[in-house]
């Protein structure tokens, strides 16, 4: 079966009847290379698969949507585009639970920036997809999740978010407005900031990494 995406993919080592499935998406201008050198970190009875973003920027660099600048150097994302790879990706993981003997009521999404602000849209559009969601250096986007994502029943999801209080790229403000925002929604969620800039620091992996093992 040809899946939608480009995926790499690290089988479980410990195997079940159905294994939970961690899927990882990349940030912009990166690839599916990138977070999956996380792989041999990670917790064992795990489908660890880390995707591939649909937009082709040459040179082995991908983005699950664009990024513009206008003429006042002003930045804006393209909502459309964010949108398709947000059904893009709903479609893929229904595609991998079909593929591989996953645990339809087991998947987590590690997303990284781009890939993070793509997490908490198929989430929170999607929650029958996914039980848990690891956001790192990201936010929510209100204007690509479904137009009707408030009547989705949230009681399940698990949220863990972190952001580097030096972020350069996507400001901190902008990720501490997303617990209020999921405490709203009566979305449990643990946040965390780090002494970095837009990145990924040793603690705060080892961080995700053990509320992965809790939740």
């Amino acid at each position: 079966m040809n899946l939608s995406l480009e995926y790499k993919i690290r089988e479980p080592k410990i195997k079940l009847d159905k294994n939970p499935l961690l899927l990882l998406l990349h940030g912009y201008g990166s690839n599916e290379e990138d977070l999956f050198s996380f792989a041999t970190e990670l917790p064992e009875e795990y489908y660890i698969i880390s995707a591939r973003a649909p937009y082709n920027m040459q040179y082995g660099a991908y983005a699950w949507y664009a990024i513009n600048f206008d003429a006042d150097q002003n930045k804006f994302s393209d909502h459309e585009q964010a949108k398709v790879s947000r059904d893009l990706i709903a479609q893929f993981i229904d595609e991998l639970i079909q593929t591989y003997p996953i645990d339809a009521k087991n998947v987590t999404l590690v997303g990284f920036s781009q890939g993070s602000i793509l997490s908490y849209a198929i989430a929170l559009s999607h929650p029958d997809k996914v039980q848990r969601v690891v956001a790192l250096s990201g936010y929510v986007s209100e204007g690509i999740l479904k137009e009707n994502y408030l009547r989705n029943d949230f009681t399940k999801l698990k949220i863990f978010h972190s952001h580097g209080t030096a972020d350069q790229v996507i400001p901190v403000e902008w990720a501490r407005k997303t617990k209020p925002f999921l405490e709203k929604l009566g979305i449990h969620s643990t946040y965390k900031e780090y002494p970095v800039g837009h990145g990924v620091a040793p603690q705060n992996f080892y961080d995700f990494k053990n509320w992965l093992e809790k939740n």
